[in-house]
């Protein structure tokens, strides 16, 4: 089963958000976490070991995660959303936007939600 961890930068909207619209997504497992040092699961090694497709909301997330963690990247891919720090915690709009930009890059699911 792929494994599938949403970064942003706290951890407190947007990836969160991620991970809770994709937790039912028949065939993943999903984590969240936060490349900031103060963010509420802070991006770890053993997070990037376990992740098999890892989303970032921004370019500067990517660049951050390979700066800090390039060594355990290696085999991983890392796709960036593109989705700007404009919303808050399950807000239509980004829950929307999320299932537009991530369910191309998994598993086709044989339920539609």
């Amino acid at each position: 089963m792929p494994h599938v961890l949403f970064i942003c930068g706290k951890n407190k909207w947007r990836s969160p958000t991620a991970e809770d619209v994709f937790a039912d997504y028949p065939g993943i497992e999903c984590m969240s976490a936060g490349l900031s040092n103060d963010a509420a699961t802070p991006v770890s090694i053993e997070l990037i070991e376990w992740a098999d497709l890892i989303f970032v909301m921004e370019r500067a997330h990517k660049t951050k995660l390979a700066e800090q963690f390039r060594p355990h990247l290696s085999g991983k891919r890392v796709v960036c959303l593109g989705i700007a720090d404009n919303y808050r915690f399950m807000e239509p709009a980004l829950v929307k936007l999320l299932k537009t930009k991530v369910t191309p890059h998994l598993p086709p699911a044989h339920t539609h939600q």
